[in-house]
């Protein structure tokens, strides 16, 4: 690898790195290109030819992995996820959730922190009984 990718592949994770710490604060194109160090559109075209995605998607996606944690973990309504991973619109963050993960901010809380149905009580007493078989 010759020094010159080594120094742009640096510079893209100095970037990226900065987006993966920041991702609730406000980021822009011009912002990251001086972290990285070179013009707003080189960074464009280096970081998705780097990373696979825009620098915008891929920090969408960030925020979005945090707020499915923090739907999960919290008790933070919607909106208050909204605002804490950084989108400035419910209306954007739940377009952009539903994109990523296929379902709103919503449902995907309400499937994944459903009640367990209860064991029937058939069951438990099959195996609170004492075994016959001794």
């Amino acid at each position: 690898m010759s020094r010159a990718v080594e120094e742009t592949n640096r510079a893209m994770l100095r970037a990226r790195d900065a987006m993966d710490r920041a991702y609730a604060r406000p980021l822009d194109i011009p912002t990251l290109a001086k972290i990285a160090h070179v013009s707003e559109a080189h960074f464009i075209r280096t970081f998705r030819a780097t990373f696979g995605e825009t620098p915008h998607r891929y920090l969408q996606r960030r925020r979005v992995e945090r707020a499915m944690y923090l739907l999960l973990h919290t008790g933070q309504d919607v909106t208050e996820v909204c605002t804490a991973v950084g989108f400035g619109s419910l209306g954007t963050f739940s377009r952009t959730f539903r994109q990523i993960v296929g379902e709103s901010p919503t449902d995907y809380r309400r499937r994944r922190t459903a009640p367990v149905a209860p064991v029937p009580s058939c069951f438990t007493k099959a195996w609170t009984r004492p075994s016959s078989f001794g």
